[in-house]
């Protein structure tokens, strides 16, 4: 799933499943995640929003991850 992506995206995304498993679904899904620890040291909030190419296709990428993760059959599923 995470080929589609950018290096900077692909770090942003294995970065949001680690808080999934942590922190569960609602702290990825929150706008703040970005500018917390680990993203803080991946760049500003708007650089990895960036790294997507915009807010449509960061929003878009969290929703296919949501997706993947409560598909029946998924390990989060």
């Amino acid at each position: 799933m995470f080929t589609q992506y950018g290096p900077v995206a692909r770090k942003v995304m294995d970065a949001l499943l680690d808080k999934y498993a942590d922190e569960g679904i609602a702290t990825i899904e929150s706008d703040a995640v970005l500018r917390v620890q680990p993203f803080t040291h991946m760049g500003s909030a708007s650089e990895l929003v960036n790294s997507f190419g915009g807010r449509a296709q960061y929003l878009g990428a969290l929703q296919a991850l949501e997706r993947a993760l409560y598909a029946p059959g998924s390990a989060g599923g």
